[in-house]
């Protein structure tokens, strides 16, 4: 099996549900909210995947302004293609088309919390996440 990766390959959201559907990160997206899903992968300024054949079996998708900041929002590897690296070279390949001060920032999925640390990844407590549904008060 020779996985081949690709940077300038646009994948539908229906691709991307089915990915998500293999592995655990599946569980914490909006599978079913197409609409959504659409937007997630439309809307993403970088993106890099894995295939074996015409199968997509990794994605590494963010936003980024190339220069000093990258968020990784997802980084998915199909349950049956774990352990074999596809991770990394997606993160590699992540990193490549970012300028030299530019730094990836991610959340990490429960199940995957003990994977970046040993890549080099620096915990940081000070992450804050405001809910769509959560409004800013007019005082506080």
């Amino acid at each position: 099996m020779a996985i081949r990766y690709k940077t300038d390959q646009a994948i539908t959201a229906q691709q991307y549900i089915t990915l998500l559907n293999q592995c655990s990160l599946g569980i914490r997206r909006p599978l079913d909210d197409v609409a959504c899903m659409t937007g997630m992968v439309k809307n993403s300024n970088i993106l890099v995947t894995a295939w074996d054949e015409d199968c997509l079996v990794g994605v590494a998708r963010g936003m980024t302004d190339f220069h000093y900041a990258c968020y990784l929002s997802d980084l998915a590897v199909s349950q049956d293609y774990q352990g074999q690296g596809i991770g990394k070279q997606l993160q590699r390949l992540v990193q490549q088309q970012l300028g030299p001060r530019c730094s990836v920032i991610l959340l990490a999925a429960p199940a995957a919390n003990d994977y970046y640390q040993p890549l080099g990844y620096q915990h940081n407590p000070r992450c804050w996440i405001l809910s769509r549904d959560q409004a800013i008060p007019d005082t506080v």
